[in-house]
């Protein structure tokens, strides 16, 4: 599976991407994952939102490892 980073959360994982082995998990089971590879991620689960192969998806959501996520913190402008 490959993961994406935007904005703040490429500074607290140094990376823009990473590829990971999940199997077939849902969406606490990836939170598990990503965060057990990137622990500073943990303030900011509740806030991101997450897009499978480039469409948002909820919390009842299921991945694989040919899917591409990303992970999409709140957007301010002005």
């Amino acid at each position: 599976m490959r993961i994406l980073f935007f904005a703040h959360l490429k500074d607290v994982t140094r990376c823009a991407e990473l590829d990971l082995a999940c199997g077939d998990v849902d969406t606490d089971g990836l939170w598990r994952k990503i965060i057990n590879e990137h622990p500073g991620l943990e303030p900011f689960r509740g806030s991101v939102r997450l897009a499978k192969n480039s469409e948002y998806v909820g919390s009842d959501a299921r991945f694989t490892d040919s899917d591409e996520v990303a992970l999409i913190p709140p957007v301010s402008g002005g």
